[in-house]
């Protein structure tokens, strides 16, 4: 059998009403003939939905396929044993022209409840915003059911979220349970649990070319919500060149940003883990052995859990956000 090696994928996009360009336009993907691209799922073990490698002698093959096939080589002894043949992360690309819908999603033990696998706790790490670019998460005061279900009702949650302006660098983690929505004029990175389950809460009341308006599920969010109040909704950090900086490290994933402009040696040595690279700026090659592979913005790459060792080598000044399951 030939050896693993790190796999790059063909990205599936997803129409959406608050979709628009700069998936295509700034990442330079394909996405025609859908009108309003909102999202590129880069790497999906989602049924229905899985991505495909589009590199090496496993091109075309579908991710979870691998899983099956290499289990522990492809992403580590521990996750095998936790998720089996289902990859456990779901990486996404989203640009919004509108305001998505207030929403939440479950937790794992309500998921698991109603029959719908795994729950879903995000983050996401902002590429671009416009100018005055904004989005909702979490509610800006102590809120109790009751009021919460008063705003409801006068379809005014706005007033009683909490809302950050946002610009390119911000990273926000929103843990299953907390009321969010993504304002206009945003191209972010997604990283979450493997869950496509969302409770939309309220659509503003908009429809679709044909006249209708979005399900809402009001009642099933009801349950899930969260309704702590908390001091600080952002992930802060601290980018340092030349090093890993971590942004986020919850039982679901770990998130790192790597901004270098020098040969970047990674020792995974110590790693029980698959390891995901997303270019979010710049390029580079990544170097296994005597091969080398180009990785530029846009692009992910899954590094199998059995390399132990991985050059980075930047055509120009990079940045990559390094993720993997602990």
């Amino acid at each position: 059998m030939e050896r693993l090696y790190p796999m790059k994928f063909q990205p599936l996009f997803k129409e959406k009403i608050w979709g628009g360009q700069k998936i295509k336009n700034q990442l330079g993907m394909d996405s025609y003939p859908l009108k309003n691209c909102g999202e590129a799922w880069l790497v999906s073990g989602v049924p229905g939905s899985e991505t495909r490698i589009s590199n090496g002698f496993l091109k075309g093959n579908e991710l979870n396929e691998l899983v099956e096939i290499f289990m522990d080589d492809l992403v580590g002894e521990k996750v095998f044993e936790k998720y089996g043949n289902e990859f456990p992360v779901l990486i996404k690309f989203i640009d919004t022209n509108d305001y998505l819908s207030i929403q939440v999603h479950p937790n794992d033990e309500i998921a698991a409840r109603r029959k719908s696998g795994y729950g879903k706790s995000e983050m996401g790490y902002i590429l671009d915003a416009d100018p005055g670019a904004e989005l909702l998460t979490g509610f800006s005061r102590e809120m109790t059911r009751e009021t919460y279900l008063s705003h409801l009702k006068k379809k005014s949650l706005k007033e009683i979220l909490n809302l950050e302006k946002v610009r390119a660098g911000d990273a926000f983690y929103i843990p299953a349970g907390r009321v969010h929505a993504l304002g206009a004029g945003i191209l972010l990175a997604e990283i979450q649990q493997t869950s496509d389950v969302t409770y939309r809460i309220f659509d503003w009341d908009r429809v679709d070319a044909m006249g209708n308006r979005r399900e809402l599920h009001t009642d099933l969010a009801l349950e899930a919500i969260d309704f702590r109040h908390y001091p600080s909704y952002r992930s802060d950090y601290r980018k340092q060149e030349n090093r890993a900086v971590s942004i986020v490290d919850c039982p679901y994933f770990t998130t790192n940003l790597l901004s270098f402009d020098k040969i970047f040696v990674k020792d995974y040595t110590s790693f029980d883990t698959f390891i995901l690279y997303i270019c979010v700026n710049g390029s580079a090659e990544v170097q296994y052995d005597r091969e080398k592979i180009p990785l530029t913005r846009g692009e992910t790459m899954l590094v199998p859990a059995e390399m132990e060792k991985i050059t980075l080598l930047p055509k120009t000044a990079c940045e990559i956000l390094e993720v993997y399951v602990s």
